[in-house]
């Protein structure tokens, strides 16, 4: 077998977006992870349903691409 093929494994702090931070490991190569969602956060695990505005985005996709006139 090959010496030296597999990544470092090391320690991250993963910080989610709702402020809850812990470490864990993984072969990242920062010693940083930004997340949106974890399990302090997410609807599974609180029992609490979390609304994500993607409207704004959907009419913003429709003006762009919306009907066209044909040229």
């Amino acid at each position: 077998m090959k010496a030296e093929i597999h990544p470092k494994y090391n320690e991250v702090e993963v910080t989610c977006s709702c402020g809850n931070k812990f470490m864990t490991r993984s072969t990242i190569g920062k010693p940083q992870l930004h997340v949106e969602v974890c399990s302090a956060c997410h609807p599974f695990y609180t029992g609490k349903q979390k609304m994500v505005d993607t409207a704004g985005r959907v009419e913003r996709f429709r003006q762009k691409y919306g009907k066209r006139a044909a040229a």
